[in-house]
């Protein structure tokens, strides 16, 4: 069965403006973020219950002490936007109606079934999208359906992100739950490869505040190296910035690793296989070598040696500027390496490895899973891609439609075209879904596309917790309740889902309530605690819980004498290594062609808050720029084989030249245009937003003033 797009404003909603009126209830209440994992403290100026008319940091939250961001500051307005989806609704013939919750349930039950009684329970796919990917309890309850499903096609941020960190965990240390954090207390030297804490407060840490931060390191005589083709903000606190080619920096910091092996420091605190076979890997990787791969003047790359030889302990994080680019994992690969090296892991001024609140992984260390294989099956129409934590490619997904393996997807709280690579495939492959059910709770560009849109309590209608504790910057749990009451009809996300599951007969556990009610919301979050270091009654009560962190701590030596040791050199990634070196080799001396890598702006986040006002611009070298006829200020036309998009260019001469640095997020300039289904890292399935060959051209303006027309 087909389904035909509906047609819906193409407008992006905008928040609608709350005032303050005469007899208004107004209250403070304390809360943290929920857009970031960074989770501030913040404070809410709330009205009957039910309008936020303002927010600022919180000056007494325990850990965030007073920082916020713009995003953060924006709830109010996120919460409170023009095209807001109240009631479930569900497509009957052309149209998308209202319907009450039991008609649609109903009805997503009866296909369900269907679809699972003709194809198979395989032939359902699920995205655990970030929308409910902060509903703790309705997190569960996704995880319950794709289990009730046999486990099939599972997709998530992951592979729109990065799963070069996750990898490394389970191919190097055995375990997925291995979380490097730097010891900011007390480290000495910095290098950020590939991310912007001054924009994005880095990858998974939670590191609020970050000029406090970068600032200290500094005022106490240490050092912050940036590896990143863009002079970023973080950059302005550096000694150091190399300015790599996107995807290449793996080559720069293998040479790294094989003067640390041949000259030190090399003095890892945990025990480490195959170092003697790593060494013969790289012995011939040469500094000049490095440098043209790279393309970075060797001087650099022998400053960055000299000063971790100085230091001699070293934290290194990446970002999706790397993991989201070819050779990411040799990228992270090399990174880890050096800290093991130098001994830098789970050690004072180095990195400390998260412990976890929620299970916790120093009293549990004796049972932790150790891998025989960080790797797990890939996909129907790309058994050649590996997956990790059972992941799918995002990068698959129309093909899987397009090909007859997949009849109905669920998208818990996702921006499909926009998140996902190669819109243009996407937009051609959800038509021939036979069910497509989506949480969500105003509409976008995908609305047309669906059977049905079930509204769920949003992050600021429902008590929440932070639920990702080894991606809190401490070791820690929040607790808050919500700001305002439920819009309209929305519900429990959980409660969605188990009656889903339940009117297409499939199992759901006893202890699940079939009512939806705050007594029930309560009870499910609380199941989340059995095994933490806290109650839920604890943690109710003081909103904020913290705990010591050990470093070094002995739960990771104790860890790594189970697992037998580091294992230096995973044979996938060894293979991938000589692939990648062997094309980078065969291509020295000549030109590197014009790519793209995307980037974060501060004023917004991934999809979403495009009314704070960031505008999709291109950073370009100028010398690139004027090699092209493009202007400053100038609309120009960027290309490839996928698609194209028209963006504002904005030269800088500090950005490396050949590239051009281009934000996601945005709809009419949608980088997932440029992406490809079938570029994609076959180790892990991360899809290339980085690192892709382009072409650009001004847009004369003749055609700039079409293009203003065409989007009235």
């Amino acid at each position: 069965m087909a389904i035909k797009p509906i047609a819906f404003d193409p407008a992006e909603a905008q928040p609608i403006p709350m005032q303050m009126e005469e007899g208004d209830v107004v209250e403070l209440k304390r809360t943290y973020c929920k857009v970031c994992m960074t989770n501030c403290g913040i404070v809410a100026e709330v009205a009957n219950d039910s309008k936020i008319l303002k927010v600022k940091a919180d000056r007494e939250h325990p850990i965030t002490k007073g920082y916020s961001c713009p995003k953060g500051r924006a709830t109010g307005q996120l919460h409170h936007l023009d095209r807001p989806i109240t009631r479930p609704m569900m497509r009957k013939g052309d149209e998308l109606v209202e319907v009450s919750w039991d008609e649609a349930l109903d009805d997503v039950g009866a296909r369900l079934r269907k679809v699972v009684d003709e194809h198979g329970p395989h032939s359902v796919g699920m995205y655990f999208g970030s929308g409910l990917g902060l509903d703790s309890s309705g997190y569960t309850m996704e995880d319950a359906l794709w289990a009730a499903l046999d486990h099939g096609p599972k997709f998530t941020p992951l592979t729109n992100d990065g799963t070069a960190k996750v990898m490394m965990s389970g191919a190097m240390g055995r375990f997925y739950g291995l979380n490097p954090k730097t010891d900011y207390d007390e480290c000495q030297m910095v290098i950020y490869v590939g991310t912007n804490p001054m924009v994005s407060h880095a990858h998974n840490t939670g590191m609020y505040q970050p000029g406090m931060w970068l600032k200290t390191i500094n005022r106490r005589g240490g050092e912050i190296w940036v590896i990143d083709p863009v002079r970023t903000e973080t950059a302005d606190f550096a000694k150091g910035h190399i300015a790599t080619y996107p995807g290449k920096d793996y080559a720069a910091l293998a040479w790294i690793v094989r003067e640390i092996i041949e000259g030190g420091p090399l003095d890892p605190k945990q025990p480490i296989n195959d170092l003697e076979p790593l060494r013969e890997l790289l012995k011939d990787h040469t500094r000049a070598k490095a440098a043209e791969i790279a393309g970075v003047p060797e001087q650099q790359l022998q400053d960055l040696l000299d000063a971790i030889r100085r230091r001699k302990i070293v934290a290194i994080e990446t970002g999706t500027g790397v993991g989201m680019s070819p050779g990411c994992n040799l990228t992270v690969w090399m990174c880890w390496l050096i800290m093991i090296l130098t001994g830098s892991m789970n050690a004072k001024g180095g990195l400390w490895m998260h412990p976890g609140v929620l299970f916790p992984f120093d009293k549990f260390v004796d049972h932790l899973p150790l891998l025989d294989s960080a790797f797990t099956r890939g996909s129907h129409v790309r058994p050649d891609v590996k997956g990790v934590l059972g992941d799918w490619p995002c990068a698959v997904l129309p093909q899987e439609i397009e090909q007859g393996y997949m009849h109905a997807f669920f998208n818990f709280g996702g921006h499909l075209l926009r998140s996902f690579p190669d819109a243009n495939a996407i937009r051609g492959a959800l038509p021939k879904l036979d069910l497509h059910v989506s949480m969500e709770i105003t509409h976008n560009e995908v609305s047309g596309y669906c059977t049905h849109i079930l509204p769920t309590k949003s992050t600021v209608e429902r008590n929440e917790f932070t639920r990702w504790d080894t991606l809190n910057w401490n070791v820690s749990l929040q607790y808050a309740p919500r700001l305002v009451k439920p819009t309209g009809e929305r519900r429990s996300a959980w409660w969605v889902i188990a009656e889903i599951m339940r009117r297409a007969g499939l199992p759901v556990a006893d202890h699940v309530p079939d009512i939806d009610s705050d007594e029930n919301d309560d009870f499910m979050q609380g199941t989340h605690l059995a095994m933490a270091r806290c109650t839920w009654d604890e943690l109710k009560e003081k909103r904020v819980v913290e705990y010591p962190r050990e470093l070094p701590a002995a739960w990771v030596d104790r860890h790594f004498e189970r697992a037998g040791g580091w294992q230096l050199m995973p044979a996938e990634i060894v293979a991938q290594w000589n692939h990648f070196l062997a094309q980078d080799e065969a291509n020295a001396g000549k030109p590197k062609p014009l790519v793209y890598s995307s980037r974060r702006q501060r004023r917004k986040f991934n999809a979403q808050m495009s009314f704070l006002g960031e505008i999709a611009d291109c950073l370009i070298n100028p010398e690139t720029a004027a090699e092209h006829g493009i202007e400053d200020g100038q609309k120009m036309r960027v290309s490839n084989k996928s698609g194209e998009i028209v963006v504002t260019a904005k030269l800088d001469p500090t950005i490396l030249r050949g590239v051009c640095s281009i934000p996601h997020g945005h709809q009419d300039a949608n980088i997932n245009n440029l992406t490809c289904t079938d570029d994609m890292d076959w180790l892990g399935g991360m899809a290339y937003f980085s690192g892709v060959p382009i072409e650009i051209e001004p847009v004369l303006q003749d055609q700039e003033q079409a293009l203003g027309v065409a989007a009235e």
